[in-house]
């Protein structure tokens, strides 16, 4: 029994583990890596330049000094961070013959990544909760949604993701990666990651799994009983003005948890042995660079506080 153990033992340890991981991206046609490079950099640059503009806004603003806005420019921030983590050194693959990674690098791709999703699971919560708030409490709104809350709602969204990431990257370190080195996916995702695993990785899929539930389908289900009450109070009202205006004021809101929860769900809360790679390149691709596009488009398009910020503010640096 015991030299049994001492030989798994040592066998773990002799292995050799790797520097670098190669990552087959989405395509090795040429011609389509290009095409590609020009579409996700407009996407980028989209990207950033719609959540610096809502950042900048909210700072500059007094008028969307509130709560909500307070939270949407959290998440223009995060938002920020998630392209920021993945699309550079996509494009920078698009152009180049060697399309690798560090190992190092790969695993704080990965912590970052589940930091950041983690975290949007929760802030989107919180934004819930003050829609919530507004509309079945209007009254009571400005002493409930009080700055101290709001700051403590997006300081525990935070190191609620990073607990979240924690936990999953220092299963993964626990294992050893002797080769094959090449992951079938655009950046390090953790599922592809323990793919390259040399040993069972049935225990970290079973807490993939577990932590899908609570981190994405535990905020999933309180978004939804959330919203169960705010379409009950949103019935209630008597005009169909005061309806409507009320609707609006979520719609932004209940777009981005759908586009966000539903590839989320679709790549997390499916058992091992049923993920489909291209599938989930693609789920994953819509998650974690088209959404924070969209994201900014979303919440400023149909929002006229927003537009009229801007408005605002344009003119006084013109006038300068």
């Amino acid at each position: 029994m015991i030299s049994q153990n001492t030989s798994i033992g040592l066998n773990l340890s002799n292995y050799r583990r790797v520097g670098e991981f190669i990552l087959l991206g989405l395509t090795s046609n040429r011609d389509i890596q290009i095409l590609l490079f020009v579409v996700f950099l407009s996407f980028y640059v989209t990207s950033l330049m719609g959540n610096i503009i809502i950042i900048i806004i909210y700072i500059r603003s007094s008028r969307l000094h509130t709560p909500m806005y307070f939270f949407l420019s959290n998440l223009s921030v995060l938002d920020i961070c998630y392209t920021s983590c993945i699309v550079p050194k996509m494009l920078i693959h698009f152009q180049s013959m060697k399309k690798t990674i560090s190992f190092n690098g790969c695993v704080t791709q990965m912590f970052i990544y589940l930091t950041l999703g983690s975290t949007e699971c929760y802030l989107l919560l919180s934004m819930a909760y003050d829609r919530y708030v507004a509309i079945c409490n209007p009254l009571l709104y400005t002493n409930i949604m009080h700055p101290a809350l709001c700051v403590r709602m997006a300081i525990g969204s935070w190191v609620g993701g990073v607990i979240n990431a924690i936990v999953h990257t220092v299963l993964a370190l626990q294992l050893p990666f002797c080769g094959p080195n090449v992951i079938n996916n655009f950046f390090c995702e953790v599922v592809s990651v323990l793919e390259l695993a040399c040993a069972d990785t049935s225990f970290n899929k079973i807490i993939i799994f577990f932590f899908a539930v609570l981190v994405v389908m535990g905020p999933f289900f309180l978004i939804l009983i959330t919203y169960g009450f705010i379409i009950s109070s949103i019935l209630k009202i008597q005009t169909s003005v005061g309806r409507r205006k009320a609707f609006s004021t979520c719609a932004s809101h209940i777009t981005v948890v759908s586009l966000f929860y539903g590839t989320a769900i679709f790549m997390y809360m499916k058992p091992g042995s049923t993920h489909v790679e291209n599938q989930d390149k693609m789920a994953t691709l819509f998650y974690s660079v088209i959404t924070p596009m969209l994201n900014p488009l979303i919440y400023t398009l149909r929002n006229k506080d927003v537009i009229g910020a801007f408005l605002d503010l344009a003119r006084k640096d013109f006038v300068r």
